[in-house]
């Protein structure tokens, strides 16, 4: 039976793939996208294509409940759109990070919280977020992006419990690096930058910047393992995609559990005595 997908951000890089993918084999898509052209290339791919700021909470209650109409149902949620905001920690201002979270949190948070009351109502449902490796390993250069993964890592696994037994999966899916444009028109520099940060802090600018078009990912083979996750009957919480993501997370693992490990005891000495 074909299921019927609600993908925010189509217009390019990997919402577009999986949409693609998705329609190739015969499902129905509605997908967002922010301007009109966009909108136009999409609907001739054959997908339903709606104009849609995820910042805007009114306009994404009112996208979710137009796609719901019109399909009779949406079956998987991706929470894709999203962008990479790049430099120090310190020099990031305020500003800056609360638009990088508004983007990479809120919204996606938004999205779901329209799309679950009739998922709730059927017991069916499945939502995929597609997080980052750097919502479980950090990447200096990239400490606000990290934060707003990792804030929707939490926010997602901690869903993910709440609704299970309500006959929804929530999966996370975190791919390293793909061959889009996430590393080029779909990134931002903080504005303002300190000599001080020119050392380490600058690598993953550089890095981007070098790199863009040669990441090792295949977004179109991305797309499809993403399909095959919305079709198992018991999707994992987390998947990640691509050998880079496996050597980040793999790492920061490791280094977590050598952490709890050396510092055992002194966690343990907090404890009351009986």
């Amino acid at each position: 039976m074909a299921k019927t997908w609600f993908i925010t951000g189509v217009s390019g890089g990997l919402g577009r793939e999986i949409a693609l993918a998705a329609l190739d084999r015969g499902d129905i898509v509605v997908g967002t996208v922010r301007k009109p052209d966009a909108a136009a290339a999409f609907e001739a791919r054959g997908g339903r294509a709606l104009i849609l700021d995820i910042t805007d909470q009114a306009a994404v209650k009112t996208a979710v409940a137009k796609a719901e109409t019109v399909t009779g149902r949406i079956d998987v949620l991706v929470n894709n759109a999203g962008y990479g905001l790049v430099g120090a920690v310190e020099e990031t201002s305020l500003e800056e990070v609360r638009a990088q979270f508004e983007t990479n949190v809120i919204g996606p948070l938004a999205v779901l919280k329209a799309a679950l009351p009739a998922m709730r109502a059927r017991r069916a449902g499945r939502i995929i977020n597609i997080t980052s490796v750097s919502g479980l390993a950090v990447w200096a250069g990239t400490g606000v992006y990290c934060a707003s993964k990792w804030a929707l890592e939490g926010l997602t696994q901690t869903l993910a419990q709440e609704v299970a037994e309500l006959g929804v999966k929530v999966v996370n899916v975190a791919p390293g690096g793909l061959r889009t444009d996430f590393a080029s028109s779909s990134k931002t520099l903080v504005a303002q930058k300190l000599a001080d940060y020119d050392g380490l802090a600058r690598d993953a600018e550089r890095i981007m910047a070098e790199h863009a078009g040669q990441e090792p990912g295949d977004p179109a083979k991305a797309a499809q393992a993403i399909l095959a996750i919305a079709d198992v009957e018991d999707p994992p919480m987390h998947l990640l995609l691509g050998e880079d993501a496996l050597k980040y997370a793999r790492h920061a693992a490791e280094t977590l559990a050598a952490d709890i490990e050396a510092w055992k005891a002194l966690s343990l000495s907090i404890s009351f005595k009986t």
